[in-house]
Parts: C-alpha cells; sequence; structure tokens
C-alpha cells in the first residue's frame, strides 16, 4: 500500500475463530496525497489512528461475540476504524454495517475480509463532526453515508475529544430504533459525563457495566466500561 507501512496481526477474540488483521505498522504513518483526509477535518496526527487496533476495540468484539445472532436484527458500528468488532459479528452471522469518516477504512476493511476469507460486508461512510456537513464524500459503492435506523449501535472509544455540539449523541439518535439499543465501549474518559447528558437530552436512558481487567500472562490489564443506552 503506498506511502505507509502495514502489518499482519493475528486477534484472537472468545467464541469465534482467530481473525488476521492488516493494521498500520505505527502510529507515524502517514499518506494523504489527494486531500481527502485534510476535507475530512482529519490532522496527520489523527490520520494513522483508524488503522491501529485498540484495546476498547478488543473489548467490543468480544461483548458482541457474545450476543446471541438473530435474524432481522440490524448492527451499525460506527467509528470502526479497523472494525474489529463488525468483522467478529459478520464471521457469527450479525447483519452488519461499519462505518468511519475516515478515506482509507474501506480499504483496510476489503483488505481484512479477504485475508479472512469473509463475504463483502456492507459499509457506510459516518461523519459526525463538525466537517460532517461540508465533505466532499460522494455516494459510491464504498461511500454511500449511513442511513436508516439500526437496532443495535455499537462503538469504542469515540470520547477522546469534547463535543460541545453534541454531534455524537445526535448523530446516534439519528441512526438507532426507537426500540433499540446503543453500546460504546469507553476505557474511562474524561468526556463521558458531558456525553451522558447528550444522550439523556436525546431521550435516552443509561446503564453502565465495568470491563476492569487484571493483566494475566497472556492479557493485558484493562480499565474501562461498556455503556448501554436505550430510549427512555
Amino acid at each position: 500500500m503506498p506511502g505507509y507501512l502495514t502489518k499482519l496481526e493475528r486477534v484472537s477474540v472468545s467464541g469465534v475463530a482467530d481473525l488476521v488483521i492488516r493494521s498500520l505498522s505505527d502510529r507515524q504513518q502517514f499518506a494523504d496525497p489527494l486531500g481527502e483526509a485534510a476535507r475530512l477535518g482529519i490532522s496527520s496526527a489523527a490520520w494513522p489512528l483508524f488503522g491501529l487496533l485498540w484495546p476498547s476495540g478488543s473489548q467490543l468484539a468480544a461483548r458482541l461475540a457474545a450476543r446471541p445472532v438473530r435474524a432481522g436484527l440490524r448492527v451499525l458500528e460506527i467509528g470502526c476504524g479497523l472494525a474489529l468488532a463488525s468483522l467478529t459479528g459478520h464471521r457469527m452471522g450479525h447483519d452488519m454495517t461499519a462505518s468511519d469518516c475516515h478515506p482509507l477504512a474501506h480499504r483496510f476493511l476489503d483488505a481484512n475480509l479477504a485475508l479472512n476469507a469473509l463475504p463483502r460486508m456492507k459499509y457506510r461512510h459516518g461523519h459526525w463532526g463538525a466537517s460532517a456537513g461540508g465533505d466532499t464524500v460522494l455516494d459510491t459503492a464504498h461511500c454511500v453515508r449511513v442511513r436508516g435506523r439500526y437496532d443495535l449501535v455499537i462503538g469504542s472509544d469515540l470520547l477522546y475529544e469534547r463535543d460541545a455540539g453534541a454531534t455524537l449523541a445526535g448523530f446516534i439518535g439519528r441512526h438507532v430504533d426507537d426500540a433499540g439499543e446503543v453500546w460504546i465501549v469507553d476505557p474511562d474518559r474524561g468526556n463521558r459525563p458531558a456525553f451522558h447528558r447528550q444522550m439523556a437530552a436525546e431521550g435516552f436512558s443509561m446503564r453502565e457495566e465495568k470491563l476492569d481487567q487484571r493483566a494475566t500472562p497472556d492479557r493485558a490489564a484493562y480499565k474501562g466500561r461498556l455503556l448501554v443506552y436505550v430510549r427512555a
């Protein structure tokens, strides 16, 4: 892949076969020759974050793997990055749609589907940030915007910056069914209380579950929680 280096990682998620994931080599990778990321408000420092595996993403994948597959249940992952949770759910048989605003997210998704001999999966362009209304992404086969409502909306480590305009809560509110659920895995970010208030303003009640884990010889320690929102 021109302009940046990648590596292959084998990821274990309890309940499903291991996944082989192509990811960026490190946080120093960057390539935006056509200025696509810049037009979407993605800085050079933030550019590589989509292409790395994150502990909260593994927690989300494990939680989805524990959910029984139900016919007709539509699941949307927002801010998917490398889409570990979506790939896990897709392998299990969930009706998955992955979404992100990064211009390369769908290419990495296609590559990782092929590496794991999985059929194609739905991908949508999902952007809730300040530049979301003015981006230039076209409705192509890979870049149709997120539309409609889903029974389950999931995401991990989304509360990493202040969101004074409540754009994330508003985006979620538009895309979760009235009887649906929202799962957010958060590594105890400081923006969580403000997000709770914003979701309450959108009509959601919340319960949370601590996901803290001690380190073991084959697993790193984790500190965070699962936030579950439903329409109040």
